[in-house]
């Protein structure tokens, strides 16, 4: 019985403590750095048509455009 309850407090207490965990937040770099990754060619135009891309796609001042499709 004491072993059950041990079980028992111990899994609360794992479950408080993950429970509180924040987790790493992206940001600018964190999609550049994404987005660049995926620029491997071994064409030097095409890599940098790319990380221009990638530049365009991950800057702070861009909002995501959304697209609405109306269901009736």
């Amino acid at each position: 019985m004491e072993k059950k309850k041990m079980v028992i407090v111990m899994t609360m207490i794992i479950f408080i403590i993950t429970a509180n965990m924040n987790g790493v937040k992206s940001d600018a770099s964190d999609c550049y750095d994404g987005c660049s990754t995926a620029c491997v060619n071994p064409d030097p135009r095409l890599t940098s048509r790319c990380d221009r891309k990638c530049q365009i796609r991950c800057s702070p001042g861009i909002v995501p455009q959304y697209i609405y499709i109306y269901i009736f």
